[in-house]
């Protein structure tokens, strides 16, 4: 049986940061799917600690079935902003944050591996924990002019399945993001 797409190029894409020996973890919706309520996505993001001299070294990890364009990857990491690649057969996008800040750094420490069954792979992957992925989707609701009921939907799921959160972590950094408020307000909606 083929493996569905995103799985495909999850497993790509991880193989060729491992080979590269570049700390990473899944973030993003995958992420919060694992650590909450599952609904459907159409991409995987990670977080990875690279730097902008090993953008040739990814591109090239990558392969040619993949659009990566070294230049942009480079400068993605100098401006501390995201960059995506693209696997060409499956036109399947994959984002990826530099861990470039913090938080970043405190959810690559933090990521636990674990499988990811409800896209039916059973390989272990480090995944951002329930606290930091809550934390993200805080975040990217703000920016985002507190509008998402997807990622509302995504938050809620996480604050719902996992009741054991550590608060004072999340206290913390909720502050030190800007989000204190947003997590207040998730946590009243319980």
């Amino acid at each position: 049986m083929t493996p569905d797409p995103l799985v495909s190029v999850l497993r790509l894409v991880s193989a060729a940061l491992v080979r590269l020996k570049l700390p990473y973890l899944i973030g993003g919706s995958v992420a919060s799917c694992s650590r909450g309520l599952v609904r459907g996505t159409v991409d995987v993001d990670f977080v990875a600690r690279m730097l902008p001299q090993q953008a040739q070294a990814f591109a090239a990890a990558l392969g040619p079935d993949w659009y990566a364009e070294p230049a942009q990857i480079r400068d993605a990491i100098l401006a501390g902003r995201s960059f995506n690649v693209i696997h060409i057969p499956t036109a399947q996008k994959v984002d990826i944050f530099p861990a470039n800040d913090d938080f970043h750094l405190a959810q690559l420490e933090r990521a636990t591996k674990g499988s990811l069954e409800f896209l039916g792979e059973t390989a272990e992957y480090p995944i951002a924990t329930a606290e930091d992925i809550l934390l993200a989707k805080l975040r990217w609701y703000r920016d985002g002019g507190e509008i998402s009921d997807r990622q509302w939907y995504d938050i809620a799921g996480i604050v719902a399945t996992n009741p054991g959160l550590d608060m004072p972590y999340l206290e913390m950094w909720a502050a030190r993001l800007g989000v204190g408020r947003l997590l207040a307000r998730a946590l009243s909606e319980r």
